[in-house]
């Protein structure tokens, strides 16, 4: 199971990654070829959502069936491997949600990117005709 937190773990830094590269100020050279990058791999990366709710699901699924140690007949090797799960469960969900509202935002600042260079072309043929 490791090995899917892995897969998570490396799209979410790719998202973030191309989300900070689209923002930074100053790389209009490149920016044409970042927003053609980026919208070609917003479609694959929306496999993601899925994925993190099949996750979401298999985090709930180990909290619902996890053995409590809430009386006194736990041993504290049982009770610090139960804190362990707690804390592993917890990390995960935060990935998920750093998954996802990377996607949403890497989704909504394309968008926003692509709307500002046809309006900069707008004005440029704008200024050009006049």
């Amino acid at each position: 199971m490791a090995l899917e937190w892995v897969v998570l773990g490396y799209a979410a830094g790719a998202e973030a990654i191309m989300l900070l590269l689209l923002t930074v100020p100053g790389l209009n050279p490149l920016r044409k070829g970042l927003i053609s990058v980026t919208r070609n791999l917003l479609k694959p990366f929306l496999s993601i959502v899925p994925f993190c709710l099949f996750l979401l699901m298999d985090i709930y699924w180990k909290y619902e069936t996890r053995p409590t140690c809430e009386s006194e007949s736990c041993s504290p090797s049982e009770y610090l491997r139960h804190q362990k799960s707690i804390m592993k469960s917890q990390r995960n969900a935060l990935l998920i949600a750093c998954a996802l509202v990377f996607y949403w935002l890497l989704y909504s600042v394309t968008g926003l990117v692509v709307k500002v260079e046809q309006l900069n072309q707008r004005v440029e043929k704008m200024k050009a005709s006049d």
